[in-house]
């Protein structure tokens, strides 16, 4: 039988720790097929991306170290090779994605010079080097190409720099793509043209792609076969519908049915006096409006979500709103009061009403800080919620409100993970006892099955504590189990604000529609439905 393009035998990675040593991979097989697409499925901490680092030899030694196992390619075994062996394969013949591209591109070049650079390190000249480098930024869709090869990497979007990073992987024209949570901060439509992407370069090259994700709907727009893994084990194997329609494994039904989208939409909130009214809210950065006459309502105990692509105004908003950032115009009035004439020592008082959750936990937690420090020092500031003496049993009340245990009080942030880092600060919020909370893209990062634990919880909160949410985000599937309202916004305007089922059954903008059109369904016969659409409307369109 022939070889496979790619193929792991036995694999087994652990990590040498003051803990003890972590087992991170533990036998694990599975292998790749020239023009074919593998999906490695799993939460984080699954062991998914170590077996892929592995391929590429990105484990850091010590403390990892591979106990046993074969990486096969191209009739070798990748772990016997020598480091320069291993360098001439690695990029030429096997090329990385990475999740975040920002971090992976070196922010003191021009991205022309660094696509050159990965050009002329494996022998090509640089002048052939150049050229291809034109070519490969016109291939991957990026504006003025010749322009483009000029600029830094904060000058792109975040789809454009995860484009760029597509055209340095395939620089040297590699028999393997790996990929690793490609689109996860990504805007769906954006998400839908970089897998789009993806899958006409396989088509044009024939290469193998690995891709890693925890996002059941990538797996079912661009996976043909699909590897789950838990705590390091390969725990089920098959087609992706195999494994969608018929899943065997406990951990594997977990996650489908952890998949948002699926439950009772939020029924019509009874008509109230909203908490919060937004009149033509402005924001002009020189000539750019970031917001431009933004109204809306937000009754008490309703969740009002914000969806729309970067650039839509939508983070924008919400600063303005906390008063983070000014307003070039417009009216907000919180119970009557509005809040851009608020006296500084009036807007200090009214801070205790309203709170944040940030997208990223661990840039907003500080990291010098124990758990009980975080969630405590909004008593430090205001002093009048609460006694001192009553502060250690108020902090452990809140980590088991949010999911934790009264003993994560005295550990530090790196010592848990996102999803709990995330219940952290959302511990924080309600440690001032608020009335809105502000969740900008809070659960975007998150796992499936942790990200349905954060939105359950938040739900709670809001039934048991009567507490209003703006909730933005981009995944469409969690507002809608979410939400009450949803309103989308693009280039700073509201072009669309109804209820959750008024949106999700009858848009009626063509932007709304476009937007629903690129959300990915964990279904993979649904999924190639929608495929098959706007293959038809591209088609129809020209």
């Amino acid at each position: 039988m022939a070889e496979h393009l790619l193929e792991v035998r036995n694999l087994s990675v652990e990590f040498h720790t003051a803990a003890g040593v972590v087992k991170a991979v533990k036998d694990i097989s599975w292998y790749l097929d020239r023009g074919e697409t593998l999906a490695i499925l799993g939460e984080s901490g699954s062991g998914k991306s170590v077996s892929a680092s592995a391929v590429l030899d990105l484990i850091d030694m010590p403390p990892g170290r591979i106990t046993s196992g074969e990486i096969r390619f191209d009739g070798k075994d990748l772990l016997k090779l020598s480091a320069s062996q291993r360098r001439d394969i690695n990029g030429r013949k096997i090329a990385m994605i990475f999740q975040d591209p920002l971090s992976h591109l070196n922010p003191v070049y021009p991205v022309g010079w660094q696509i050159v650079e990965a050009l002329t390190t494996h022998g090509v000249d640089r002048l052939a080097a150049h050229a291809e480098a034109l070519r490969l930024v016109t291939r991957v869709g990026i504006p003025e190409p010749e322009n483009a090869l000029k600029k830094y990497p904060h000058q792109f979007s975040g789809g454009q720099r995860q484009r760029l990073m597509i055209a340095m992987a395939l620089a040297m024209k590699p028999d393997v793509i790996i990929a690793d949570e490609p689109t996860t901060a990504l805007d769906v439509t954006v998400q839908a043209e970089v897998l789009r992407l993806l899958d006409e370069l396989q088509q044009e090259t024939g290469m193998g792609v690995l891709i890693i994700t925890h996002d059941l709907g990538v797996v079912a727009e661009i996976a043909d076969r699909v590897v789950v893994m838990n705590a390091g084990e390969i725990v089920e194997t098959g087609s992706t519908r195999e494994v969608y329609k018929n899943p065997q494994h406990p951990y594997t039904r977990k996650l489908i049915g952890a998949a948002p989208g699926r439950g009772e939409m939020h029924p019509p909130l009874e008509a109230r006096e909203p908490v919060l009214k937004v009149r033509d809210l402005q924001k002009y950065y020189s000539a750019f409006h970031a917001l431009d006459g933004v109204s809306f309502d937000l009754m008490p105990g309703e969740t009002l979500a914000v969806v729309g692509e970067s650039g839509s105004g939508k983070s924008t908003l919400a600063r303005i709103l906390l008063r983070l950032d000014e307003p070039s115009g417009g009216q907000a009035f919180w119970k009557g009061r509005d809040l851009f004439t608020l006296s500084p020592a009036e807007l200090f008082k009214l801070r205790r009403d309203l709170q944040m959750v940030f997208q990223d936990p661990t840039q907003s937690l500080n990291p010098r800080m124990t758990v009980y420090d975080l969630v405590s020092e909004a008593w430090v500031i205001h002093p009048e919620i609460l006694p001192k003496k009553q502060w250690r049993s108020r902090v452990a009340e809140l980590l088991v409100q949010v999911g934790l245990r009264p003993e994560h009080a005295v550990r530090y942030p790196h010592q848990f993970s996102g999803g709990q880092r995330q219940r952290i600060a959302i511990a924080r919020a309600l440690a001032l006892e608020p009335q809105l909370i502000v969740c900008d893209e809070a659960v975007s990062a998150l796992d499936v099955s942790v990200q349905a634990q954060v939105i359950d919880l938040l739900d709670k909160l809001r039934k048991e504590m009567g507490i209003a949410f703006i909730f933005i985000a981009h995944d469409l599937p969690v507002v809608r189990d979410f939400a009450d309202h949803v309103m989308v916004m693009q280039k700073g305007k509201v072009v669309e604000l109804g209820t959750v089922r008024q949106i999700f059954e009858a848009p009626k903008m063509p932007y709304t529609q476009a937007l629903l059109a690129a959300g990915l369904d964990p279904d993979p016969d649904v999924q190639a439905e929608r495929r098959e659409a706007r293959l038809k409307l591209a088609r129809a369109t020209g």
